[in-house]
């Protein structure tokens, strides 16, 4: 059986194999630290403190990252910023009590302050990897990557805390960002796709991360549609734990069992999403995913009237995976399709912001008013709220619109590995092509 042609490509071969490596260390840490901190507080508000404070860096830094995606070499800022990942654990190694506990804060913070940056930089490299009409199928791939990762660096993280503590836990994520470096590093891509802005004028005329989003049309309702879908995701992120406790009546076992699933159902719908992508536009992915979001969010949340056996949990925490990844390959994918290379960073950039400052008004949204409203009223809005999504998806995304004429602001930049036609037209019939 042959491999997805995205794989083929022995430059996005390499990035895909770096992400894997890179995101399954990162899972490492992301299940030894939230233990770590709460070991040495013993108190769950320092533990949520280690979440919250990833998600700054990504709000205060977008405009910085789309900048230097869109100005630098991409592929050598990925190398960069993977070997800063693991300069930047060091600190994690002299962590030994409770005094220490600010080191193990900032290393959080400069570590989800560099994936600012990798992420967009990430995603405006890949266009250049891969054919066009592979580019979902590509999205699908690193989608699938990320679960992967995470099905293999949690367990594995759990246990190498058991066995070695934070030491062990640093040294295994050290080594997977030297590996990530090593692997980018050897990627060639084709000089002319890279970004490039050739003087400050230009600079100054192709606008900033904010401007590029609104002018284009195209752009302008996929980052909404990843804002909303966003304050969604936060809500759910704050009332999961209380969901499993009062609806189920279950405890920490259902919780890691409820969650862990969810990525055996990504899984699933990357595989079959990889196979089928060239049958799909990103933008109905988009609204077809946000809608079955919902939907099974709805029979989910309310399912306990019945019955709270924990095996139908486990089907509906599954099933929930796959429109998932679809949804974050649907926004991903058009994003890349419907604006220039040379403003992928800065794109990428405003999807980050939106999507993280969603989450933020989500979490507080739960926080806030589940006293207020009650636990059920809010998981329903919760619901409602990807429904909406992908209601807004099907009606804006989907509508046919033709790009924003280019001006010399936003020239175009040519992919090598996408068909010209209008070239190939001319070159068969010269004649021809010069008519009406």
């Amino acid at each position: 059986m042959r491999p997805p042609a995205p794989l083929r490509a022995t430059a996005f071969r390499s990035v895909w194999l770096a992400g894997l490596v890179s995101d399954a260390g990162d899972w490492l840490l992301l299940i030894a630290l939230p233990v770590v901190v709460y070991d040495l507080t013993g108190s769950a508000l320092g533990t949520s403190v280690a979440f919250l404070v990833e998600l700054a860096p990504g709000i205060v830094l977008a405009p910085l990252a789309g900048w230097c995606a869109d100005r630098w070499d991409r592929r050598r800022m990925l190398v960069a910023i993977s070997l800063a990942q693991a300069a930047c654990l060091l600190p994690l190694l002299a962590v030994h009590t409770r005094a220490d506990l600010p080191l193990v804060y900032a290393v959080i913070v400069v570590e989800a302050a560099l994936l600012a940056v990798f992420d967009p930089t990430k995603n405006a490299l890949l266009p250049t990897l891969v054919a066009r009409k592979d580019l979902v199928a590509a999205n699908s791939l690193v989608g699938l990557e990320q679960n992967l990762a995470r099905l293999v660096g949690g367990p594995i993280g759990g246990v190498l805390l058991a066995v070695g503590g934070l030491r062990l836990v640093t040294g295994a994520d050290l080594l997977s960002y030297l590996a990530a470096a090593a692997l980018i590093n050897g990627v060639r891509v084709a000089r002319r796709v890279e970004p490039h802005v050739p003087n400050a004028r230009h600079r100054r005329r192709s606008g900033s991360y904010l401007s590029i989003v609104v002018r284009n049309p195209r752009v302008r309702p996929t980052v909404l549609v990843a804002f909303i879908s966003q304050i969604a995701q936060g809500i759910f992120v704050v009332l999961f734990i209380l969901f499993v406790a009062s609806r189920l009546h279950g405890g920490p076992a259902e919780v890691g069992l409820l969650r862990g699933v969810q990525a055996i159902g990504a899984v699933a719908g990357g595989l079959a999403l990889t196979a089928l992508s060239r049958r799909w536009r990103p933008a109905s992915l988009t609204a077809f995913a946000a809608i079955t979001f919902g939907v099974i969010d709805l029979v989910l949340w309310n399912a306990p009237s019945l019955s709270a056996a924990t095996w139908i949990y486990v089907v509906l925490f599954i099933a929930i995976g796959a429109p998932g990844i679809v949804l974050a390959t649907g926004l991903i994918s058009s994003l890349q399709s419907d604006s220039p290379s040379h403003e992928h960073g800065r794109v990428f950039s405003a999807y980050g912001l939106a999507g993280n400052t969603g989450q933020v008004l989500g979490m507080l949204a739960a926080g806030l008013l589940t006293a207020r409203l009650g636990l059920m009223t809010m998981l329903n809005t919760q619901a409602l709220i990807y429904l909406a999504a992908g209601a807004f998806a099907a009606r804006q995304i989907t509508k046919p619109r033709a790009m924003p004429a280019k001006t010399a602001s936003t020239p175009a930049i040519a992919n090598p590995h996408w068909p010209d036609h209008d070239r190939m037209r001319r070159e068969a019939d010269p004649v021809r092509a010069s008519g009406p």
